[in-house]
């Protein structure tokens, strides 16, 4: 995938494009068909320097309403497992594959993707965070470059170039399928547990025990 040339960032090193400038480029995207069935664009919103960005698949009915990202029923359910991570939601970024809802809340068309990820990989460039969560399969495959469904992936770390990468099921999965709820909390459990391993550069030493199960992207 080629970088977006942002303007007036020649080199565009990690973490020196701010979101705004990244957003300024989106504008008013007309790039897929989409544009003529959202109400409004959903970028993405949160810490522009959190250590965890969380990347869900597309927008929602109530995010397409606010153009904000998870502020339905699974927007709910992420903010009670961040609690079990140890985190806020305004300590994390939060965005999406799409920018846009796809009617009838239909999966993600690969041409549709293909559009808007270059503006995903730009957000992720530009917080660099040190950990990002897929949620459900649209985010993992594209972070990770597999095929594999998130059943498999789930439940372990996976270190891809800079970042540790945690696929986990959808919240949203949740709401309709109760017995994902555990998995779901083991999970984030284990975001937690790997955040306090890994302090920040500058904060206090908490332990420098790698979680178990951290694998390279690709390698089983």
């Amino acid at each position: 995938m080629a970088m977006l040339k942002i303007p007036g960032y020649e080199n565009q090193r990690p973490g020196e494009v701010p979101l705004e400038a990244v957003r300024d480029l989106l504008g008013d995207c007309r790039r897929c068909p989409l544009c003529e069935t959202r109400t409004n664009i959903v970028f993405g919103d949160g810490d522009p320097h959190a250590r965890v960005v969380i990347v869900g698949e597309a927008p929602g009915k109530n995010e397409d309403l606010s153009g904000e990202p998870f502020v339905g029923a699974a927007g709910k359910k992420l903010d009670a497992l961040l609690q079990i991570a140890g985190l806020r939601r305004d300590e994390v970024y939060i965005c999406n594959v799409l920018k846009c809802r796809p009617p009838s809340n239909r999966d993600p068309r690969p041409e549709e993707i293909a559009e808007c990820s270059p503006f995903l990989r730009e957000q992720i460039r530009s917080v660099w965070p040190d950990v990002i969560v897929c949620l459900g399969n649209f985010a993992t495959r594209f972070i990770l470059r597999t095929e594999q469904g998130i059943t498999s992936l789930r439940g372990r770390f996976y270190e891809t170039g800079h970042f540790h990468v945690l696929p986990v099921f959808h919240p949203a999965a949740a709401i309709y399928d109760r017995t994902k709820q555990a998995s779901l909390e083991a999970d984030f459990a284990l975001l937690g547990r790997w955040l306090a391993e890994h302090p920040a550069e500058g904060s206090a030493a908490a332990g420098t025990a790698p979680v178990a199960g951290a694998v390279p992207a690709g390698e089983e």
